[in-house]
């Protein structure tokens, strides 16, 4: 289940947010991506708990969940190898001085993340840690 996220304090001139969740750590030599939604629009400053299961209609109005590492839009949760080191699961809010990504569902975290940082007036990131 997506965690409960708030923010503030955006830009001024901020037109949509992203919100991505990315693990540098797993052992792919190119990370993880667990969650890509993009899209929010600028009225909007917090995602509920939950609001990365697609179908539980709890994500904003417009947004889109695109594709993760897992294959599918929406949230995956935390799952490092047992006995690695924990885990970092950066979560990143951007402000983008666009309304629109012009990409749909399929898009990899990868490929948003370019649009992301091609757009982005600003961002805030949140470091939590997890290992088994």
């Amino acid at each position: 289940m997506s965690p409960e996220l708030d923010w503030r304090n955006a830009p001024k001139d901020t037109k949509s947010f992203a919100v991505t969740v990315y693990d540098p750590d797993a052992p792919t030599g190119s990370g993880w991506w667990h969650w890509v939604v993009f899209n929010i629009p600028p009225s909007v400053n917090k995602l509920p708990a939950n609001a990365g299961k697609p179908d539980s209609g709890l994500a904003p109005q417009g947004s889109v969940q695109s594709r993760t590492d897992f294959g599918q839009p929406g949230y995956g949760g935390p799952c490092p190898p047992v006995g690695d080191k924990p885990h970092r699961y950066i979560f990143t809010v951007f402000a983008l001085k666009v309304d629109q990504l012009p990409l749909k569902e399929d898009a990899s975290g990868a490929l948003v993340g370019y649009y992301l940082n091609q757009n982005a007036l600003g961002k805030a990131k949140l470091t939590a840690l997890y290992g088994r």
